[in-house]
């Protein structure tokens, strides 16, 4: 019997607010150009009121990943939390409008307002984000319907969301209800300074619960305390059935029940390489749910990954399908 979705997400469900400014106006309003800020709440009201001609878009690691499988013909459901103001009501609809089921309704009288990234374009096309993660970093098992769990194919965990104890609590909750319906769980590393802070916990869930993890070389190194990566896939691969580093340009390592594979790489020169990691996942995600060999699952994430590089924005402009027919993949 098949199920209600292919692939589902638990991830952070923020909107990426878009202004084009002039480099007067980020000295004026204090913003540093061309990182990554995490901010609070009150600066970020001051900077979204600032802002002028304001394009908004649906964004979050794992939210642009289930996008990138729902756009490659899958379906697709997405567990995030945003409250209902309009930057909510705009998130949740904008998912719907792409064909994926956003199983959480908009949180009336949230604590928090809906998450965003507030990115200002100056003309040289860098890109200066100021990210308040709001309402949707407090994802806990009261977002989890262990009936959307249990109706879906693949779910797949964002390890941002892992910092907090009802994120990890939601993480439990979701596994174990997707495995009780014969489903496949995975995560998504993330970030090392996450691994860093909960590596006990990070090493017990790998172990125990997922059947798959991506990660980067740091993520794995820092998750098994090694300088070595091919130690620490080793490592990897003893916890966990499938193993996936990626490696910043060079051949992508996937380790299967200790079978190991490396996925070959094109090498592009980015445009913007936001959301690269985002797309490989959507395409190697992909592939495991269509049943392909671990090479071709990493030559597709590959090629969603490259295409995402290739122009502004986190999410796919191409038909990646296509490219993947073109590769003699599909």
């Amino acid at each position: 019997m098949s199920k209600t979705y292919q692939v589902a997400g638990i991830g952070n469900a923020i909107v990426d607010v878009i202004s084009t400014v002039d480099d007067h106006f980020l000295d004026h309003m204090g913003i540093r150009k061309g990182i990554m800020q995490l901010i609070e709440r009150e600066r970020a009201e001051t900077l979204f009121g600032a802002m002028r001609d304001r394009q908004e878009a649906s964004g979050g690691s794992v939210c642009n990943t289930i996008a990138g499988v729902g756009a490659l013909g899958l379906k697709t459901a997405l567990v995030g939390r945003v409250r209902d103001d309009s930057l909510g009501r705009f998130f949740a609809q904008d998912t719907e409008r792409t064909g994926t089921a956003f199983v959480n309704p908009p949180v009336k009288g949230g604590e928090l307002p809906t998450s965003r990234s507030m990115i200002f374009v100056t003309p040289d096309g860098e890109r200066s984000m100021n990210t308040y993660l709001g309402i949707s970093s407090e994802v806990g098992p009261d977002d989890v319907d262990d009936a959307v769990m249990a109706d879906t194919e693949i779910v797949f965990l964002e390890g941002y969301l892992f910092d907090k104890d009802k994120g990890k609590e939601a993480f439990l909750k979701a596994a174990r209800a997707c495995h009780k319906g014969g489903g496949r769980v995975g995560i998504a590393l993330s970030d090392p300074f996450c691994v860093d802070r909960h590596r006990a916990d990070f090493r017990r869930l790998v172990a125990d619960e997922m059947d798959y993890v991506i990660g980067n070389e740091k993520e794995w190194t820092s998750l098994y305390q090694v300088n070595d990566l091919d130690e620490a896939l080793a490592l990897a691969a003893r916890d966990c059935g499938i193993v996936v580093c990626t490696r910043s340009g060079d051949p992508v390592v996937v380790i299967k029940d200790g079978h190991r594979v490396e996925a070959p790489v094109n090498t592009r020169i980015p445009v913007d390489a936001t959301g690269a990691g985002d797309q490989f996942a959507a395409g190697f995600l992909y592939g495991l749910v269509t049943g392909r060999s671990m090479e071709t699952c990493g030559r597709m994430g590959n090629i969603a990954a490259a295409e995402v590089i290739g122009h502004i924005g986190a999410r796919p402009r191409a038909d990646i399908h296509a490219l993947f027919k073109a590769e003699g993949l599909v």
